[in-house]
């Protein structure tokens, strides 16, 4: 009796002080921070955000409980063109030499469906905090052959306005669009 209490003891002893925090960060090589507006109401002009760290901790296997972070450097705005990333990280813009990075944190996650979930959070742009919700979709975990971590899979897709961060308001819709799409593809690893 005396060692079951013991056994019992130093199973609880040891259960007490283990968290089950999974930290998980981007694998740079396979994650993307995409974006999409309309120019003058009849094209599609993207880029990416080519410098950026994103981590997400959770407890759960499915991640329904899931804290997102991310943090990009405006600076390194690519659309493929020289003279338009120039004035997008100017003052008109993203005013990248004032503010180097805009950052998103969850404030909550809500399932949405299976394996998806609606991902509310700050996301601070141009010295402007605003709250967003995005969709977020859960591609399953796998373990990477080259490198034997486990790696999870996530898409995030949504809508912000650019008006609500101050960006571009000498550029009215449908120069363009007001409504910014937003696409981010990640691989992280545990």
């Amino acid at each position: 009796m005396k060692r079951v209490s013991l056994i019992l003891f130093a199973f609880l002893s040891l259960t007490a002080f283990t968290t089950l925090n999974s930290v998980w960060t981007n694998d740079d090589a396979h994650s993307q921070l995409g974006f999409t507006v309309k120019h003058l109401g009849i094209a599609d002009v993207s880029g990416t955000f080519d410098d950026f760290d994103a981590k997400i901790t959770a407890t759960k296997p499915d991640f329904s409980d899931a804290v997102v972070e991310l943090t990009a450097k405006t600076a390194s705005i690519n659309t493929r063109v020289a003279d338009r990333d120039n004035h997008l990280k100017s003052p008109d813009f993203f005013n990248a030499e004032k503010y180097p990075t805009m950052d998103f944190k969850s404030t909550s996650v809500k399932k949405a469906g299976k394996d998806s979930y609606k991902l509310t959070g700050n996301l601070t742009l141009n010295g402007v905090t605003k709250p967003v919700t995005l969709d977020m979709k859960y591609n399953g975990t796998v373990e990477n052959a080259m490198n034997k971590k486990q790696t999870a899979g996530f898409q995030v897709t949504g809508t912000i306005k650019r008006s609500d961060f101050n960006l571009g308001s000498e550029f009215p819709a449908p120069m363009i669009s007001d409504e910014v799409r937003i696409k981010a593809d990640g691989e992280f690893i545990q």
